[in-house]
């Protein structure tokens, strides 16, 4: 997964932009003109919600109308979306989702929507590397111990996910196929309730994107074994990198990203992009999601619309290679 931004293209971006109604003309009435709901389609207390809380009242400061978080958990995250997906293009029902949204297509037989045909791109709102966690209390120091645990446990450790289809997901099932060892993974509604299994000792170990199990990690109530993104985490030093221990290749995210129903019009589009790059951009802001374990990306609609189109084909490859069904 280390080359996923590499592949982007621009040729990618504009046939994106195309295909979302971005060019659509000015709305007919003046916008907004009402309360706009940011749809988040998981549980509260993940990365996604903290990154949609943290975005609502500033982006409502700027709009001039309340901007309420609208949680719609289920389906691995579908339900929400496809709820995004079949409302009115008029810029009061918008999505903030994860990189689950380009791996469901793949994942499900009918997840409900389209990530392409039925989405106007907004902007990227930032990133995270997953975390290999464990307890404390496992016995589990590193990675190469997790291996030799797996090994040794017939029928394969247990492992907390947020839900089938997000990248912790799928990042151990790389591992999985990597090492040639088994998991049983147990997925979750959000990253908060994989983090609180491990927690209650309901699991020993487990995979989330960095931000929820940020704090626990530096309580010393989770150990994180590994990271995934290229570089070691700011005020995480001490835990390396997959590439740093050995495993070339490995590496994988977790982006939020910004979006609206397709046939939104171009305007409203821009300046939801323009807000949210000023919201993200306060350094208070900043410095609290980098704390929390974002890398703030609020880059506007093409360089989300190549994302999506080069991640979607990306991830199919992994789901096909660790033979999992659609569901």
């Amino acid at each position: 997964m280390s080359h996923l931004r590499r592949r982007l293209g621009r040729r990618a971006a504009f046939a994106l932009l195309a295909g979302t109604g971005a060019a659509a003309a000015q709305p007919a009435t003046p916008w907004p003109s009402r309360a706009i709901r940011l749809v988040v389609p998981f549980a509260p207390g993940g990365p996604t919600d903290v990154m949609a809380r943290v975005l609502a009242p500033g982006l409502g400061a700027a709009l001039g109308q309340p901007v309420v978080v609208d949680n719609r958990p289920g389906g691995g995250g579908n339900i929400g979306v496809a709820h995004v997906a079949r409302s009115a293009p008029d810029g009061t029902t918008l999505l903030v989702t994860s990189t689950g949204f380009v791996v469901n297509p793949s994942l499900f037989r009918n997840p409900g929507y389209d990530p392409v045909q039925d989405f106007a791109p907004i902007s990227e709102l930032g990133a995270s590397p997953n975390v290999i966690l464990a307890r404390p209390d496992s016995g589990i120091g590193s990675i190469a111990e997790l291996v030799e645990r797996a090994r040794a446990t017939p029928g394969g450790l247990n492992l907390a996910n947020p839900g089938t289809g997000s990248t912790p997901h799928l990042t151990a099932e790389l591992l999985r196929l990597r090492a040639g060892i088994p998991f049983v993974q147990i997925p979750h509604n959000s990253a908060a309730l994989a983090v609180q299994s491990l927690l209650s000792g309901t699991t020993a170990v487990g995979v989330t994107a960095l931000p929820p199990a940020h704090a626990q990690i530096k309580a010393g109530t989770l150990r994180a074994l590994a990271l995934t993104g290229e570089t070691r985490w700011p005020d995480l030093p001490e835990v390396p990198t997959m590439l740093e221990i050995g495993w070339p290749g490995f590496v994988s995210e977790t982006f939020q990203g910004f979006l609206a129903p397709a046939g939104t019009p171009a305007p409203i589009i821009l300046r939801l992009a323009r807000e949210a790059a000023a919201v993200l951009g306060d350094p208070a802001v900043r410095a609290r999601l980098l704390a929390a374990g974002f890398a703030l990306r609020a880059n506007g609609p093409e360089p989300l619309a190549a994302r999506i189109a080069a991640e979607v084909p990306l991830w199919r490859a992994l789901i096909d290679q660790a033979g999992l069904q659609r569901e």
